[in-house]
């Protein structure tokens, strides 16, 4: 498939509409040509498996690989990142928490399926435990760093008696202040969910723009701390989105119809 010259510099969600999938895929190894040989051969895996696990997953309108593309690209393009692992926790940030049993292999089912006992279902505990297995896994095949950042943006179970986005609200809060870097990959997904919202349809809007908004705050601080290992610039940018994902919210919430 012939793309323009100027896909470069075209914004992801343009490149989305336009071309889909494969434009995607192109633009993300016109980034990855500024690494050397061995880090495009990590990021390339690292594609490949996410496009696996994800192969029959969608978001509304289009392929799940899609977000997953976007968020390793604005790292790459607009963060600046050239940090090889924290670009690989991004493009497989929903692997855990979305296929972990796939992601672990053969291995874990035998220990789910005859039922672990207590003790393997405790947290930290591989058998019987998918989610556990899942990051040994990745740390196994990417590094034990790759494993530590996907693991701070993996959602942990809830408490089905407490309000789900509060929790996810204080899960965010809580792990991104351990992990600077783990907040370059989850600000990255935020601007595609929340910048993005208006690029999907139906009910999900206003539910995201619910559940994203209360966000805005929590980012802003978490982008301004020192230890966020971003330039000035960069977070300026970032800034500019969360002031742009604020003003869509407001929008839908505050200015329906």
């Amino acid at each position: 498939m012939e793309f323009p010259a100027y896909l470069a510099t075209m914004p992801m969600h343009a490149i989305t509409e336009i071309h889909g999938e494969p434009g995607l895929q192109a633009r993300f190894r016109l980034e990855i040509e500024a690494f050397d040989e061995a880090a495009r051969d990590r990021l390339t895996a690292a594609l490949d498996l996410a496009a696996e696990l994800h192969r029959d997953d969608r978001r509304v309108r289009e392929p799940y690989l899609n977000h997953l593309l976007r968020v390793a690209i604005r790292m790459m393009h607009h963060y600046q990142v050239r940090d090889v692992d924290v670009i690989v926790a991004g493009l497989l940030h929903d692997a855990v928490e979305d296929h972990p049993v796939e992601l672990a292999g053969p291995g874990v089912m035998r220990p789910l399926q005859l039922g672990a006992s207590g003790a393997a279902r405790r947290p930290g505990a591989v058998a019987g435990d998918p989610t556990t297995a899942a990051l040994a896994a990745l740390s196994s095949r990417f590094g034990p760093r790759v494993a530590r950042l996907v693991g701070a943006v993996t959602n942990p179970a809830y408490d089905p008696g407490r309000d789900r986005h509060a929790q996810y609200r204080e899960h965010v809060a809580a792990s991104l202040d351990r992990e600077p870097w783990a907040r370059v990959i989850k600000v990255s997904d935020f601007t595609d969910n929340g910048v993005g919202v208006i690029h999907t349809i139906g009910p999900k809007v206003a539910r995201s723009a619910a559940k994203y908004r209360p966000l805005v705050p929590v980012y802003r601080d978490l982008i301004a701390r020192p230890d966020t290992p971003l330039s000035a610039p960069v977070k300026r940018h970032i800034f500019a989105q969360l002031d742009l994902a604020e003003e869509r919210f407001s929008a839908i919430l505050d200015h329906p119809n």
